[in-house]
């Protein structure tokens, strides 16, 4: 019996894994670790959203192989150190993991592999986690895209997507290995239950990834195009958080739409996967821009110093302004909010407010439980009018007017921000047009003389050009 390790990730699950595919293929005996090492993620070690889903996610993991005979062995880091001590400890002859597409992560797995190999070992990352490999789609002079349109329809000439693979039935049995550690010594899980009200919502694991997955085919796919923008409707799929975690596998996903209608709500979805395609096409490419903006123009940009007090009421959604306090709250109470609110409140930030758009995306990371640096680069950086294929700096998106389109009846802002629920909706959108109620603040700026502010600093770098 010849042993490998079967390194686990952002890839928690057993279906549709191409490096258990391929271990077993070869062969050979798995092993499965998974070694904790947040600090080798550098400055973006996951958040506390974040490691309250992993434990619950690796849990998830460890019952459903020691249902096939397995286990799932838990370790902590240094990962190089880890690996090599393991190998030696089970004369294994191979690691097989899964690829990660973070800048640090991707240095460090480099040097993993180059040095498992000069020892002698065999040593071999998959694709576990995009249709497209970062690198795979170029345009026809070999360069990276930056904007998204021709992007993906460079993509979908390339269109293939691989076969289902079923979990394995069962699995041989694995050495024990005397130093793991039980799941919960890692310390992820909250000691205050702050968290308690995600779990009404979410359930980690891939089983839950696959119910979540047929929830929307069977139920808010019929309608997508329409219902997507409007937060107060369960339409979309909430899938992000279970495809950060590699719960499922993307290709799983567009299989099961593909055999759904009607045909323009699949493709519009299939297109949101597109997005998040491309914001590891563009993380790839441009490593830098987790902490630096893509569009170097915005260098000199006249960004104002919020205060402590500022930022609390921003991340605590007592703004003043409705949507944006709703979108905020449903962040705490939830660790998820509607992607549609989060480009208002990220505007909100970013031009009414005009702070920089890493405040937003720092608090982004640690309060959300499908943090994504791809993702979460690409969306506030597109925000903010920074990035690559960005919203224009000068589209100041007005968060009334957000709400009357997109929350005609006030129905989400009742949800979230209960004091104003026994308004008329439409003073939902706007409680200073009467008497704001008791216990809901003002606004704490005139949203006519913040967009003004915001332009005349857009003007500011354009003068400077």
């Amino acid at each position: 019996m010849t042993h490998a390790l079967l390194w686990f990730r952002n890839d928690l699950r057993l279906a549709d894994n191409p490096a258990l595919e391929g271990l077993l293929r070869a062969g050979l005996t798995p092993i499965p670790v998974y070694i904790h090492a947040p600090d080798e993620a550098g400055e973006w070690a996951p958040g506390a959203a974040s490691d309250a889903w992993r434990v619950r996610s690796l849990r998830a993991l460890d019952a459903d192989l020691r249902a096939r005979g397995s286990r799932l062995h838990v370790l902590r880091g240094p990962t190089r150190e880890v690996l090599a001590r393991l190998v030696a400890q089970t004369d294994a002859k191979a690691v097989y993991w899964n690829r990660r597409y973070e800048p640090a992560i991707e240095a460090r797995d480099a040097e993993i592999k180059r040095a498992l190999r000069a020892d002698g070992i065999d040593a071999r990352s998959h694709n576990g986690a995009l249709l497209f490999e970062p690198w795979q789609v170029q345009s026809l002079a070999g360069d990276p895209y930056k904007v998204f349109t021709p992007f993906w329809r460079m993509a979908l000439k390339q269109w293939r997507l691989p076969a289902l693979l079923d979990a394995p039935a069962a699995l041989p049995a694995p050495p024990v290995l005397a130093d793991a550690l039980a799941i919960d010594a890692l310390g992820l899980a909250p000691r205050l239950p702050w968290d308690r009200g995600f779990w009404d919502e979410w359930v980690p694991g891939e089983a839950g990834a696959h119910a979540a997955l047929e929830t929307f085919a069977s139920g808010a796919l019929d309608g997508y195009g329409s219902d997507r923008d409007i937060p107060s409707l369960r339409g979309t799929s909430r899938l992000s958080p279970h495809l950060h975690f590699g719960e499922i596998a993307p290709w799983r996903i567009a299989h099961r739409l593909q055999d759904a209608l009607p045909a323009s709500d699949r493709d519009g979805y299939l297109r949101e996967i597109g997005w998040r395609e491309f914001a590891h096409h563009l993380l790839h490419h441009f490593p830098h821009t987790p902490e630096a903006n893509f569009n170097p123009r915005f260098d000199g940009f006249a960004w104002a110093a919020p205060t402590d007090a500022q930022l609390k009421t921003w991340r605590h959604g007592q703004t003043g302004i409705p949507i944006v306090d709703a979108g905020m709250r449903e962040l705490w109470a939830t660790g998820w909010m509607h992607n549609r609110v989060r480009m208002i409140v990220g505007s909100f930030l970013t031009k009414h407010l005009r702070v920089h758009w890493r405040h937003g995306a720092d608090w982004f990371w640690d309060t959300l439980v499908d943090a994504d640096l791809a993702n979460n680069t690409l969306g506030w950086q597109w925000v903010a009018g920074t990035g690559a294929d960005a919203a224009p700096y000068h589209r100041v998106f007005n968060p009334v007017l957000q709400a009357q389109k997109f929350d005609p009846k006030g129905e989400y802002i009742a949800r979230w921000v209960p004091e104003l629920a026994s308004l008329p909706a439409a003073q939902r959108h706007a409680p200073w047009i009467g008497v704001i109620p008791r216990g809901y603040p003002r606004p704490m700026l005139d949203l006519a003389a913040g967009r003004a502010d915001a332009l005349a600093a857009l003007a500011g770098i354009r003068l400077a050009r």
